[in-house]
């Protein structure tokens, strides 16, 4: 039987391994595989955006200023739009003037207002030699054809110096904003490079971002400083004359708008923060974003696939050892310590190293894996729960058989040495008994009796280990580990008498006078395992202990007592359960003497008897004998004080001696 348990609990490593790798083998290739889908794009996508926001600086550190073109700006105005192009060349004589590095308009002149307007524009453009302006490409459909045209500032404007830059953003499939768009003449390239004509040293050289480059977006609308357009044009008085200074100054549109407006207006977009701040972020601080990105050397790259896979592989690989020696909690927490590791080095590589390592396909591996582990160890545990149900479904109560499938390696089965509490019961003259009953209803009552008893054992945790006759054997402590054995034995023992109590109507309707019910109670080491021959074995306990709890149970006659519990039992109760003190008596064959004790809920009963008892074992006879007095005054029916008188009067006569203990030796063994 030990065998086969243990081959219950746990495969061979050979198996346990094949499983594993298995598993494992096929989490990596789902992960391989998802990473290809659209969806999982799309999912990894959120995980960027979650971490653009948790690592946002929340400021710009470079000196790039957005003048917004906003409400505020419209209503002090006081014009449509388009602007009076004299306007436009107003503010940026003032940038000039306040010495601006670079200006910047987010903004397509691409059609002609009025050859006075556009000449003093195009005059401001060259006195500053420092502009920027938008391009885009438009689509053109006629009856002839479909085409994209880029559209670009006018030919006057390009003359007098301005640089024309493409100002088309990439969005993904999402509408969110997280590429960096790429190109000769894009308008953020157009910025930089009039940086460097304009402050030659500033920026060594043009810097060039990898290909595919991601934009970390330092935080929600309105991170970067902002002025409003009319406060530049008016000559704000709060504005110092230097303001600008060095500054690149980027002009657009700066219209507040919320997501459920929809971005139908002029130039905003959907960015990582939009589900924090619910704003759409104006497309001239996107461009700023990127600036400030590629100046600072801040761009986000996203890993490689070769890196991708690395980092799959390890994460499967770390898992390897929870599945081989796999435990439902210990796996769960090993998985969650490497999906925290995973999060963890995937936002230091992104706030620290600039690379996106995508890893929410990797996170559903290892979920995948733990699940799939844990259902194949579910189906596994209900299996052999079944089998260790067949197995000691008939020794021990079902909580202690559902703590065996649950923890199937506390198990210790065969032969070994554990600390227990034994308990041994016997009716009181069943042979009496029995020849008054016809052979069905001494059947009848024994059942009854036995049916009762082993409820109480096992609603107490025990192990009911024999019938023997109208005995019963059982123990606590094995086969699962009890710290409080000898509580739940006694326990058992006093319930015992109690469901003794119960049955005696039943045993008075079937013609019997009152049963009485002996108990013995003992704690020690023994030896508890599969005990027998390879074809016919039982689950037991043997041992000098086994002896004592039976020999306690016979000498229940001798005091008149139903239940006596040795002193080993009674310590570790802790007076959680009161006991009175009986007697020292001596085993056939054992040296030392046992203090034994019985249950007992009268406090003053106890007291009375431990005096008595004090006053015998000094050898005070007088003092002994008024002492047991006081316990029958209290007691008239008490059945120990009798013994005790009886001894008393019989070492009056003889003497015990000065080395006498004040026990007693049993005759038998």
């Amino acid at each position: 039987m030990r065998t086969r348990l243990k081959r219950f609990y746990s495969a061979p490593l050979s198996r346990r391994w094949f499983l594993a790798l298995s598993l494992a083998s096929a989490s990596w290739l789902l992960a391989f595989l998802v990473m290809q889908t659209s969806f999982w794009s799309s999912a990894e996508n959120k995980l960027f955006d979650s971490l653009s926001v948790a690592t946002a600086p929340l400021k710009s550190n470079l000196p790039i200023t957005i003048i917004g073109i906003d409400e505020a700006s419209f209503a002090q105005v006081g014009k449509r739009w388009p602007w009076p192009r004299d306007l436009h060349a107003k503010v940026l004589d003032r940038l000039v003037d306040s010495g601006a590095a670079v200006v910047a308009f987010d903004m397509i002149f691409a059609e002609p207002s009025g050859e006075a307007e556009d000449g003093a524009f195009a005059k401001s453009i060259a006195r500053a030699g420092n502009v920027v302006m938008s391009s885009d490409h438009a689509y053109q459909e006629t009856s002839m054809l479909r085409q994209w045209i880029r559209v670009d500032p006018l030919p006057a404007f390009r003359a007098a110096g301005a640089l024309p830059g493409l100002a088309t953003v990439t969005i993904d499939s999402d509408a969110v904003v997280r590429q960096i768009p790429d190109g000769e003449d894009i308008f953020w390239r157009r910025v930089i490079q009039a940086l460097i004509k304009s402050r030659p040293g500033l920026v060594p050289e043009e810097p060039s971002p990898p290909a595919g480059a991601m934009i970390r977006h330092l935080g929600p609308a309105h991170t970067f400083p902002y002025v409003s357009y009319y406060q530049v044009l008016n000559g704000d008085q709060s504005l110092p004359p230097d303001f600008f200074q060095d500054q690149i100054v980027l002009i657009g549109r700066d219209v507040r708008a919320s997501p459920e407006a929809g971005s139908a207006q002029a130039d905003i977009f959907a960015t990582p923060f939009l589900g924090s701040s619910k704003l759409l972020t104006p497309g001239v601080e996107i461009h700023a974003n990127i600036i400030e990105n590629v100046l600072s050397g801040q761009v986000i790259q996203e890993a490689n696939r070769a890196q991708k896979l690395l980092f799959l592989s390890i994460a499967i690989l770390l898992a390897l050892p929870s599945l081989i020696r796999w435990h439902p909690i210990w796996g769960g927490l090993w998985f969650a310590t490497l999906l925290g590791a995973m999060g963890g080095s995937v936002l230091y590589l992104f706030e620290n190293r600039n690379i996106w390592l995508p890893a929410v396909s990797t996170a559903t591996a290892l979920i995948t894996l733990y699940l799939s582990m844990a259902l194949i160890s579910y189906l596994g545990e209900r299996r052999r729960g079944k089998q260790i149900k067949g197995a000691f479904s008939k020794y021990v109560s079902p909580d202690v058989v559902e703590q065996m499938i649950a923890h199937p390696d506390r198990l210790r089965l065969g032969g070994e040495r554990r600390e227990l509490t034994l308990l041994f019961t016997d009716l009181a003259g069943f042979t009496s008994i029995s020849e008054k009953l016809p052979p069905e209803g001494v059947a009848k009552l024994i059942n009854a009796y036995l049916t009762e008893m082993t409820r109480v054992v096992m609603s107490e945790g025990g192990t009911v280990d024999k019938f023997i006759g109208d005995a019963v054997m059982a123990f606590w402590g094995a086969p699962l580990d009890d710290p409080e054995h000898a509580l739940h034995a006694v326990r058992s023992a006093v319930a015992m008498q109690t469901a003794m109590d119960g049955l005696q109507p039943f045993f008075s309707e079937m013609g019997v006078s009152k049963v009485g019910l002996r108990i013995g109670v003992h704690s020690g080491p023994a030896i508890v395992g599969n005990m027998g021959s390879e074809d016919r074995f039982d689950y037991t306990a043997l041992g000098d202990s086994v002896n004592l709890a039976a020999r306690l149970e016979g000498i229940n006659k001798m005091y008149g007592t139903r239940i006596l519990i040795s002193e080993s039992s009674a310590t570790p109760l802790n007076n959680r359960i009161a006991l009175r003190p009986v007697d020292r008596v001596r085993v056939k064959g054992k040296n030392e003497a046992v203090r034994i004790f019985t249950p007992c809920d009268d406090p003053e009963l106890i007291r009375l008897t431990e005096t008595a008892l004090e006053a015998y074992r000094q050898q005070d006879w007088p003092g002994a004998r008024q002492a047991w007095a006081a316990v029958l005054g209290h007691t008239p029916d008490d059945s120990l004080t009798p013994v005790f008188l009886g001894r008393i009067a019989a070492f009056e006569a003889a003497p015990p001696g000065s080395e006498w203990d004040g026990s007693v030796a049993l005759e038998k063994g």
